[in-house]
């Protein structure tokens, strides 16, 4: 092996730069049995490996490529290969696999192809691999599609051939590890200080509410950001496929669903968990996203005295939240007239809150739209806040505004009755409209 490939702008594809790291990689992990090490101790015992192993070459290497090519090395035999570095920028929400040589970023709301390639798709399927063993869970042609998450609570979508017909595909939605709260959505101009403080009302005075967005618009963080206002007091039961709540009150049951062995037994649902929540005695139950039968149960919780809980569901409209509701309830089996769900959706259901992912990535409250009741069979809403987009700046930034629409909730009372009265300029009332009505009384 010879070190002429080897200068300060080496190439990790160059064949001298792939020998030696093939080479170190073997050294790396030859009788080093890790059994009683913590992990900083198993991975000092590594790099003192492997720097020993690469003295022993005798090749003369710059500072630069010597410190890349062990940090490459680390990171296959103790980390997730290529993907390291990604999975540790904190600016990296989401890193998308397509291939061996396609491998794309979502950085600050935009999509970005990036510079890290895998050497092929044994390559990728070896990193899918290896997230999945621990989990005790596996990918094959006979079973090619897989959800998990990494130790951080990332999430983990993998698939493989057949199904996946140009390669293994992966796709990791990162983990948070501070949550946004309600002021910082308001620093990141996602919603107002007046939606803030409705909202707040809302959940304090224990209002039914439904996150309604599509995907990668938000949810999860906004869900998160509410259930932080949530009293410390309070028994809160958190339902999830995969657990992903980062709810900072003490008092908190978190249930997660539970796949199949490889025997095909075990399962777990979604709808199981809800249905077992309201024997914990909740004072909230949380479910992370309405996408089946859980729906049906769900909102006879809600209709039975447990209040005050909180839930997401993919949709791109208020409207089409509720439509979306209205399937999921018939997915439960139960045969009911649709007339019966609507009434059962509207009695159990206060407020809806759209969030979406704008064209320039950023993310915005766009409504929250109270559940008003039923005329005839039709659900009937009322926008409480209504945002218009009006353009687009030249650097292709979205330009628009939320404003009230000046119309009160129905639900007012039951806020007032709880302790929580919103002042009229909430509502888009002006200075000279609060004076006259004071001046009525």
């Amino acid at each position: 092996m010879t070190a002429s490939g080897l200068n300060a702008s080496a190439d990790e594809s160059a064949p001298d730069y792939t020998k030696l790291r093939e080479y170190l990689i073997e050294a790396g992990t030859q009788d080093l049995d890790p059994v009683g090490l913590t992990l900083v101790m198993h991975r000092q015992a590594v790099q003192n490996r492997l720097e020993e192993s690469l003295a022993l070459t005798k090749l003369t290497i710059s500072d630069d490529v010597r410190d890349r090519l062990l940090q490459d090395v680390l990171n296959e035999i103790l980390g997730f290969g290529p993907l390291q570095p990604l999975l540790e920028d904190p600016e990296i929400t989401e890193i998308m696999v397509n291939g061996s040589r396609s491998i794309y970023i979502e950085k600050n709301g935009r999509l970005e192809r990036t510079k890290v390639i895998f050497r092929d798709d044994l390559h990728i399927r070896k990193i899918i691999d290896r997230i999945l063993a621990p989990l005790g869970r596996h990918i094959d042609p006979e079973s090619p599609m897989v959800d998990a998450r990494l130790p951080d609570g990332s999430r983990v979508n993998a698939i493989v051939p057949p199904c996946a017909v140009d390669g293994p595909s992966l796709t990791i939605r990162k983990f948070r590890k501070d949550k946004f709260s309600i002021m910082q959505l308001i620093e990141l101009n996602s919603l107002t200080q007046g939606m803030a403080d409705f909202l707040r009302a809302c959940v304090l005075g224990r209002l039914n509410i439904m996150i309604s967005g599509g995907t990668g618009s938000g949810k999860t963080t906004l869900l998160n950001a509410l259930s932080g206002i949530i009293p410390e007091a309070e028994r809160i039961v958190t339902i999830e496929d995969a657990a992903e709540l980062q709810l900072q009150q003490d008092h908190v049951v978190r249930l997660e669903t539970k796949l199949a062995s490889v025997e095909g037994h075990g399962t777990v649902t979604v709808r199981e968990l809800v249905r077992n929540s309201l024997r914990m005695r909740p004072d909230r139950i949380i479910v992370g996203e309405c996408r089946g039968g859980e729906a049906l149960d769900m909102l006879q919780a809600m209709n039975t005295g447990h209040d005050g809980s909180l839930t997401t569901i993919h949709a791109n409209t208020p409207r089409d939240a509720l439509s979306r509701l209205e399937t999921l309830v018939l997915m439960a089996g139960m045969d009911l007239p649709v007339k019966i769900i609507r009434q059962q959706i509207s009695s159990a259901m206060d407020v809806i809150v759209q969030i979406s992912r704008m064209r320039d990535g950023t993310r915005k409250l766009t409504a929250i739209t109270e559940v008003a009741g039923m005329e005839g069979d039709v659900i009937t809403l009322s926008d409480i806040f209504k945002f218009t987009q009006t353009g687009m700046d030249a650097d292709g930034k979205v330009l628009g505004q939320v404003k009230p629409t000046g119309i009160r909730p129905l639900f007012g009372p039951r806020l007032e009755a709880a302790g929580y009265k919103l002042t009229a300029d909430i509502f888009g009332a002006t200075a000279a409209d609060i004076l006259a009505a004071r001046q009525r009384r």
